[in-house]
């Protein structure tokens, strides 16, 4: 960590810092994202930019840290200077432009601001155990310690350690998700370990691994600037992935196309050349759609289907049956908006494919995914400078801990199948244990195994399924019912209030390690202030753990964890942390210390056995259950730009609240002026699973006959209308993006609901 006097002199470093902080509302005005979204100012508390100020300018110099971190929030993966006194975040602002190559000197509102919740309230500080009462109270870590390996062990000697499950965090480092997959293997003795990635972009991975060999993104981020076309579907960039959308605008801007497939026209819609609102569920339909149009007219390239491709026949008879006319009637996507983005494609040399959720939270995003793989190869969109594709990452670490690391039921580090010997027999000699060749449970599967007597103790770390999980009901009445749950935590959260032991966990503000990012960027993230009371990083309660139940790990800090994961590691062999330090981030593959690192895959050839693109053909495929009399509407989910995830990070922040307190539904104007109902009015959302209340925005930036909800509230959540039991068949993946609902005006007591001064919360078009 260095100190400020070390980097400049006391006088320019405190006009400095205080000019900017003192400058940042008129900053934040200026930025494309701030501009769009509503600027950060207005965020915030009136004031608080320049009581921040204030503070720095106060301090003494001598007092005060400065130190470049990873966010972690989202995966763009930006970097950023955190001014500290040692134990509260006062300032951030961007790095030198050569330690952030994602970002430059750019930052979202939450990287930016949204620090609140490190010293929030709420904060666990200490173990909590559940007394004989069925009350939590502190506890030593000796006493909690104990009861952990207590309670683990009766499951291991009463069923077996396949009873046992472990859910890891895709908000940890690397490190620490490496150890969490080998506690699981080696301690615990299950593969029934899994993570986030399951519920969002697992489907990315078995569909890109299973066309490419590799299941993440082609691309670095420097190729959205080198395109000549970007094609965006299933992705509300702007409020996902802030920076990422501001470069992508501003690319558009400066005349490049930009074409937005989406059931919403969401912000980046109004930046497109070409939008086209889509019918939700349907999205290997409409892409089959582009694909039999470029083969019907010759556009495709021939010198790279023939060169570079396997399965050309087999997807062009398989997309025959995908006319205009059968794509219209499905999909709702008209004839010439298909002739116009297939012809944009087939126009432009250089063209990226970008995508989230909307694409692969569906039971068949698998396929939606290997539909777009196909029309990306047979354009030739790979390879090279400008073209690609991109999934864009959610968590700060679901491409490194969620992936890379292999906490996965099927997955060694490096995605190494446990099914293959060779790759077991490695892991088991590095680990002195045995490993069953059986994959273990995906996430969503633990909670069926549960109510099967399959699963009888879970591990979890960083996660909160209570209310993440689809048909959340379903999965808090498994976690009540599981024999021993452990929940390691920032917070007391929805699901550690049914654990029988809680242990405090600590931000990444608060530990050392590393982040991959959403262009396989592996980046440090490095302390900037203590600890919080007597909370631990996850590795040295892991490290713990396993020592108490017989193993003898002796890691001294991350550098030696990332050092035995990199020798078991192809992907990462040459990836060290004095690397990564040193060189501003390593892109994977990177396979020795000799070894650059790879900007771009596939210049020369697919990670396959032949070392070519395998095209899938891929047929029709539907939602697990289509609109009816009963349920007429299809209710699509998603996130805001001010809040996270389920607001672990962002309810504590007072700014963010003020500003986005609540969950809300987006209605058509035809469809509300139906159901009698207006802005602001509360309104019952119900499916066959659950039922929920929240206030009405009336907009024409959702299609008819279509609905969406965020995911951010306990008091709403949303997931009680998903469902657990349809899931992709290759990834698993819940279907979050579509469920049946019907609409209604709420008919109860508005006072006994918690929503006061109900407005509309994205602004309407």
């Amino acid at each position: 960590m260095t100190n400020l006097d070390e980097r400049t002199t006391d006088d320019d470093e405190k006009n400095g810092v205080a000019s900017f902080m003192q400058g940042a509302k008129e900053q934040a005005l200026k930025n494309v994202e701030h501009v769009a979204e509503g600027t950060a100012a207005g965020t915030m508390p009136e004031g608080k930019l320049f009581d921040i100020a204030t503070q720095i300018s106060d301090k003494r110099l001598a007092d005060l840290t400065v130190e470049d971190t990873t966010c972690g929030y989202c995966a763009v993966g930006c970097r950023f200077d955190v001014y500290t006194d040692g134990d509260e975040v006062l300032a951030t602002r961007p790095t030198e432009p050569e330690k952030s190559p994602v970002n430059g000197i750019s930052t979202c509102v939450k990287g930016k601001f949204s620090y609140d919740f490190v010293d929030s309230e709420g904060r666990l500080t200490s173990p909590l155990v559940r007394d004989e009462n069925g009350e939590f109270r502190e506890a030593s870590w000796e006493e909690a310690y104990g009861r952990v390996v207590e309670g683990f062990q009766e499951i291991q000697e009463k069923y077996g350690g396949s009873a046992m499950s472990m859910i890891a965090s895709s908000k940890a480092t690397n490190e620490e998700n490496y150890l969490m997959g080998k506690f699981a293997r080696q301690v615990l003795g299950t593969n029934s370990v899994d993570n986030c990635n399951r519920l969002c972009h697992s489907s990315t991975v078995a569909g890109l691994a299973r066309t490419y060999g590799y299941g993440a993104a082609s691309v670095s981020t420097e190729d959205f600037e080198q395109a000549d076309a970007i094609f965006l579907t299933g992705s509300n960039t702007t409020e996902a992935h802030p920076v990422l959308g501001t470069r992508i605008k501003q690319h558009a801007k400066e005349g490049n196309e930009l074409v937005v497939f989406d059931p919403r026209k969401v912000q980046i819609a109004e930046y497109a050349t070409q939008y086209t609102k889509v019918r939700p569920g349907f999205d290997q339909v409409w892409i089959n759609g582009l694909t039999r149009y470029i083969i019907e007219n010759d556009l495709y390239d021939e010198e790279f289907v023939e060169e570079r491709t396997t399965g050309f026949e087999q997807v062009k008879e398989s997309v025959e049956e995908f006319t205009p006319e059968y794509v219209e009637e499905v999909t709702d996507v008209s004839e010439e908006d298909i002739a116009s983005a297939a012809e944009t494609i087939a126009n432009n040399d250089r063209v990226l494919f970008g995508w989230t959720l909307g694409l692969t939270e569906h039971s068949h995003g698998t396929e939606n995914i290997m539909a777009m793989a196909n029309l990306a190869a047979i354009t030739g969109n790979l390879g090279k400078p400008g073209t690609g594709v991109s999934p864009f990452r959610g968590q700060n670490n679901v491409q490194g801990g969620g992936g890379d690391m292999g906490p996965l039921p099927d997955n060694f580090p490096g995605y190494q199948s446990i099914t293959d010997d060779d790759n077991r027999e490695k892991f088991e000699e590095a680990w002195d244990c045995e490993i069953d060749p059986e994959p273990g449970f995906y996430t969503t599967e633990m909670f069926l195994a549960a109510d099967d007597g399959d699963l009888r103790g879970m591990y979890c770390i960083g996660e909160n399924p209570s209310l993440s999980e689809p048909g959340s009901n379903h999965a808090s009445e498994m976690l009540e019912e599981m024999e021993f749950l452990v929940v390691q935590d920032l917070f007391l959260n929805d699901t550690a209030q049914f654990a029988d032991v809680v242990l405090p966990a600590v931000s990444f503000l608060e530990k050392t390690g590393t982040f991959t990012n959403t262009d396989r960027r592996v980046q440090m993230v490095k302390q900037v202030i203590e600890p919080k009371g007597d909370a631990k990083a996850d590795w040295e309660i892991l490290q713990d753990l396993a020592n108490r139940m017989g193993r003898e790990w002796d890691y001294s800090e991350t550098s030696e964890i990332m050092e035995e994961m990199r020798q078991l590691t192809p992907i990462y062999g040459g990836i060290t942390q004095e690397r990564v330090e040193e060189e501003g981030g390593l892109q994977w593959p990177c396979y020795d210390l000799d070894h650059p690192g790879t900007e771009r895959l596939y210049e020369e050839e697919f990670n396959t056995d032949d070392g070519k693109a395998h095209l899938q053909p891929v047929g029709y495929g539907e939602p697990g259950e289509l609109p009816d009399e009963e349920y007429p509407f299809s209710l699509t989910t998603g996130r805001v730009l001010y809040q996270y995830h389920t607001g672990t990070m962002t309810h504590p922040e007072e700014g963010i609240m003020d500003y986005n307190d609540r969950d809300f539904v987006e209605i058509n104007p035809e469809d509300a002026a139906n159901y009698g109902i207006e802005d602001g009015d509360l309104v019952t959302l119900e499916s066959r699973r659950g039922e929920i209340t929240v206030p009405a925005q009336v907009t024409a930036r959702i299609g008819k006959g279509v609905v969406f909800a965020p995911i951010h509230f306990a008091e709403t959540c949303v997931n009680q209308l998903t469902d657990s039991t349809r899931l992709d068949p290759d990834a698993r993946t819940p279907e979050f993006k579509f469920s049946a609902v019907r609409v209604s005006p709420y008919e109860g007591d508005a006072e006994q609901v918690s929503y006061d001064n109900v407005e509309p919360i994205s602004g309407d078009d």
